[in-house]
């Protein structure tokens, strides 16, 4: 497996970040780590060995960033609008600066033209970042596997509310879009699975919260609960990624 390592200077953050490169062609792949995780936890949790028939085969390129989440949304007793400020700087990271970064990339190894949709994946905060990312970006991702995820700004920011903590919060302003909105038929014409399991340190209220919101819109999304037996822990994470990615990554 081709491993490529990148540390660049973020205008954004004003500060270098992190990223890992794992593949040698195929679709993009943006991995989220978990909260407060770091860049390379896709590797040193294994998802490397999970994802290895699809990077091998070249049928993806998967980036693995870094988060901030130490200083925006598990910071629970900082000022929180500088931390949701912050946090939208990381989001701009990702969309003005990892996006071009990975398209170019992906384009100059496949020899492609144009804008590849790029598939975010996440587990727990990670979901929750995956989603907001998919749901405000349809231009930009096309799939998105969020599994274990919290869809609300409630869990970073509890009753604090702003524009920014609204623009971020996914079950928030996916309800008060108007059933007319043109990126309903956008997100219907793409692919997203919602997984979460029902067993120990699970929350799949968030996840129930979510459908109900993505039914009453009309957004159309895999929606999966596992078990009982099913915990928030890596190991499901490894099992879900081999059931749903196939399907994902059908065109």
């Amino acid at each position: 497996m081709e491993i490529q390592y990148f540390k660049q200077y973020s205008h954004w953050l004003n500060r270098d970040m992190e990223c890992k490169v794992y593949g040698h062609k195929g679709r993009p792949v943006l991995f989220i780590p978990c909260q407060d995780g770091r860049f390379f936890d896709f590797e040193n949790f294994h998802m490397t060995d999970t994802w290895s028939p699809w990077i091998e085969s070249g049928e993806v390129m998967v980036f693995s960033i870094d988060t901030i989440d130490a200083s925006t949304w598990s910071d629970f007793w900082g000022n929180a609008r500088w931390r949701i400020e912050r946090y939208e700087q990381w989001i701009h990271y990702i969309v003005d600066e990892v996006v071009p970064f990975m398209r170019q990339m992906v384009n100059e190894r496949n020899g492609w033209t144009g804008y590849p949709g790029i598939l975010v994946f996440g587990c727990s905060l990670g979901a929750t970042h995956a989603a907001n990312l998919y749901f405000r970006f349809p231009d930009i991702f096309d799939r998105v596997l969020a599994l274990s995820g919290l869809y609300s700004a409630s869990y970073g920011f509890g009753t604090y509310n702003d524009d920014l903590v609204f623009l971020n919060s996914t079950v928030d302003y996916l309800r008060s879009m108007p059933n007319e909105h043109p990126n309903i038929a956008n997100y219907n014409q793409k692919k997203a699975v919602f997984c979460v399991g029902q067993g120990p340190w699970e929350k799949p209220d968030y996840t129930r919260e979510l459908q109900q919101v993505l039914t009453e819109k009309g957004i159309h999304a895999w929606v999966d609960y596992w078990g009982y037996d099913c915990s928030h822990d890596w190991c499901w994470w490894h099992k879900q990624v081999e059931y749903f990615l196939p399907y994902l990554l059908e065109q």
